[in-house]
């Protein structure tokens, strides 16, 4: 077992340092009474305030949270879909193909991905806006569920369905109630990474946004451009104690379901 030395003390220092450091000075200076971001001016809230009264910042924040919520569903069910057919289909016309088409915005440069969607939609002759950037973010978000939900499946085990089938299910019900309660925890890991992709995306739905279609990326981008204001200072915190927040519930549920799991094996143990 290899001893903790100061090298590789200093280098973990560094690492988080390099990662948490500007998020710590972000979180420091939202409290600052200074419009000035880089000179303290003393303790305040007052920066929350305005940003819970300016209204490009809400409205892009719950057009943000629509397209996220839409997007990720529909990606969830297609991605699904794909992953089921690639892992239980077998070979089929046209396999390489489709799971080429499946997978390429995995690899695929978000600017041409935003590109060659734009030249899509005005060649369709699609107006720019909610339903555009939904349709985008369900394109890209698809692929990362059917990753997530088909490395699930491979493992899974095939006799628990063809014994719901021996004993009367039809093909669609013993994936209902077999199926896909054993792959859940999948699909909703599917479901969360693509709505934390589309809340993060800019680049895509730079193209493909249109009027009264701003997501909040879009919107804080533009602000930055013009300088970096206390508002966004602010919003940036919020966002921060909601992820922290969601991680640490997220590990306290694994937490408690692991224990919980582990004192129900050792009663079945007892039992026996």
């Amino acid at each position: 077992m290899r001893r903790f030395s100061w090298f590789n003390a200093t280098s973990l220092t560094l690492g988080f340092a390099f990662l948490y450091l500007p998020m710590i000075i972000l979180v420091v200076y939202s409290f600052n009474a200074s419009r000035l971001v880089t000179v303290w001016a003393g303790f305040s809230t007052k920066w929350y305030g305005e940003l819970f009264q300016n209204k490009d910042f809400l409205n892009a924040a719950w057009v943000t949270i629509k397209v996220a919520f839409f997007a990720s569903t529909f990606a969830t069910v297609l991605g699904t879909m794909a992953a089921y057919v690639l892992v239980r289909a077998g070979r089929f016309p046209g396999r390489t193909l489709f799971s080429g088409m499946i997978y390429a915005p995995l690899v695929m440069p978000e600017v041409i991905t935003g590109l060659s969607l734009l030249l899509l939609f005005i060649g369709i002759g699609l107006d720019r806006g909610i339903v555009t950037v939904i349709l985008a973010h369900t394109t890209f978000a698809m692929c990362y569920v059917s990753v997530v939900v088909s490395s699930r499946l491979v493992s899974f085990d095939q006799s628990l369905e063809e014994a719901a089938l021996d004993l009367g299910c039809t093909p669609f019900e013993a994936f209902r109630l077999v199926t896909l309660p054993i792959i859940a925890p999948a699909v909703i890991s599917g479901w969360l990474l693509a709505f934390t992709l589309s809340l993060d995306d800019l680049v895509i739905a730079s193209f493909t946004t249109g009027p009264g279609a701003t997501t909040l990326p879009i919107k804080v981008f533009s602000a930055v451009r013009l300088g970096v204001s206390p508002e966004i200072n602010a919003l940036s915190t919020i966002m921060i104690g909601i992820v922290t927040f969601g991680v640490i519930t997220a590990s306290l549920i694994s937490k408690h379901t692991a224990v919980k799991q582990a004192r129900e094996e050792r009663a079945a143990e007892r039992s026996a």
